[in-house]
């Protein structure tokens, strides 16, 4: 949490708020990248749980090596696809940047997509570590890729060269650096008896973590165009140096955000081992004790809120305003994410994901456009904000009923799925 709200400042006097906003709205286009795994990384978070719960040590090494061989498929061809757009096609006009203020624009995209793609290859650590129920693992791996990041963008810094190219290369070279050192840490060390082998890549393996790993692929793309796309919306219909102040406020609520995370998300995999064992009585305790931990979330976001004036002072000074109005819709933003998130992360665990999979897909149908039409009416960013708090409301109305109708034993028909 710390490394990332000094990121936000350090960044900010490296750049200046016109080539932050840029290098924020790339970011939003490599998150694109780092969710192309279709869903492996979650099909083995949750494959993994319930075969070590099962004590089946084999099918968890199938599962383990069967995922790495895959993403190394997937995402091979779609890096040298995106290198060759990225270096003959009009990213200029794409992300309506100005060839002034920034002249290596296919340079910096090019770099940033190969660093990202291979982390993206080595990222289904942290889906392993959670499967073993040792999600503070994966937040190390996490946060230790972040701090070499923020290193890296500290040494640019005092360099005196405020480089657009050189911070992408230290915020992408990070994470990478992170799990090349976590990769033989773990799979020669403690967990050698589960270290990806040639010989264990089997179709079967395949197929059973792309059944449900699909699912969770069309719920990740639908939520990238939900959660993601917005950076984008703004630097097209408004300017890049809008991106700052949004994200500014957006990376305040992050703390919100990584303390729901923090607390939740050893739930989904703890859901899915007590799901296989059929302990409903523990589901429904660590129910109770989510709905405590949520009104705790709201009253933190309230006061945030309230106190973000002299928090920004603080924080990044005078070099951008963000206006209250907008850190008030980007609070309710969060709030309503983070509500609707509580409940899928354990509707996640247990697998029922077919009802989530319908109400992520229309959202995500229906965002893009009516956040333009919004926009073209009014032109202000609030209304693109406000689309955004009601465009995930349904879905949170909906996870909540479906997962009080699944514990209760009463989910018939697509309430079960």
């Amino acid at each position: 949490m710390l490394v990332q709200l000094m990121l936000v400042p350090l960044t900010l006097a490296c750049l200046g708020v016109y080539e932050n906003g840029v290098w924020l709205t790339i970011s939003s286009v490599l998150l694109w990248i780092d969710n192309l795994d279709v869903g492996l990384g979650n099909g083995l978070r949750n494959k993994l749980a319930t075969y070590i719960a099962e004590d089946n040590e084999p099918k968890a090494r199938e599962m383990v090596s069967s995922t790495i061989a895959m993403l190394t498929a997937i995402i091979v061809p779609v890096g040298v696809v995106l290198v060759l757009a990225e270096s003959l096609g009009d990213m200029y006009g794409l992300f309506n940047v100005s060839r002034q203020e920034i002249g290596n624009l296919p340079t910096i995209l090019v770099i940033a997509t190969i660093m990202v793609c291979s982390t993206f290859i080595l990222k289904f650590l942290g889906n392993f570590y959670m499967g073993l129920q040792l999600p503070a693992i994966n937040n190390a791996i996490v946060t230790g890729g972040n701090t070499i990041a923020l290193i890296g963008t500290w040494l640019v810094y005092i360099s005196g060269s405020h480089s657009l190219l050189h911070v992408a290369i230290a915020n992408t070279a990070g994470p990478l650096l992170a799990y090349l050192i976590c990769f033989p840490v773990t799979f020669w060390g403690r967990y050698s008896h589960l270290r990806p082998k040639l010989s264990m890549v089997k179709f079967s393996a395949m197929k059973e973590l792309f059944d449900i790993g699909a699912k969770f692929f069309v719920l990740q793309i639908a939520g990238i165009v939900l959660f993601f796309s917005t950076n984008i919306i703004i630097s097209r219909f408004f300017s890049p140096a809008m991106v700052t102040p949004y994200q500014i406020a957006n990376r305040y609520f992050m703390v919100a955000m990584l303390l729901f995370t923090i607390i939740c998300v050893p739930y989904w995999s703890a859901t899915t081992d007590a799901y296989a064992k059929h302990d409903f009585e523990w589901i429904r305790r660590a129910n109770r004790t989510l709905n405590r931990f949520m009104l705790f979330i709201f009253l933190l976001i309230v006061f945030m809120v309230f106190v973000s004036p002299l928090v920004y002072h603080v924080w990044i000074g005078s070099k951008v305003e963000v206006p209250f109005s907008m850190t008030l819709l980007v609070g309710m933003y969060e709030f309503v994410l983070i509500c609707s998130t509580r409940y899928s992360f354990v509707l996640n665990g247990l697998g029922k994901l077919k009802l989530q999979l319908l109400v992520t897909i229309l959202a995500a149908v229906a965002y893009i456009p009516l956040a333009v039409f919004a926009v073209g009416q009014v032109n202000d960013i609030k209304m693109l904000l406000a689309v955004m708090c009601c465009i995930n409301l349904p879905g949170l109305i909906i996870n909540a009923l479906q997962y009080q109708r699944v514990i209760s034993g009463n989910a018939k028909g697509i309430w079960l799925k």
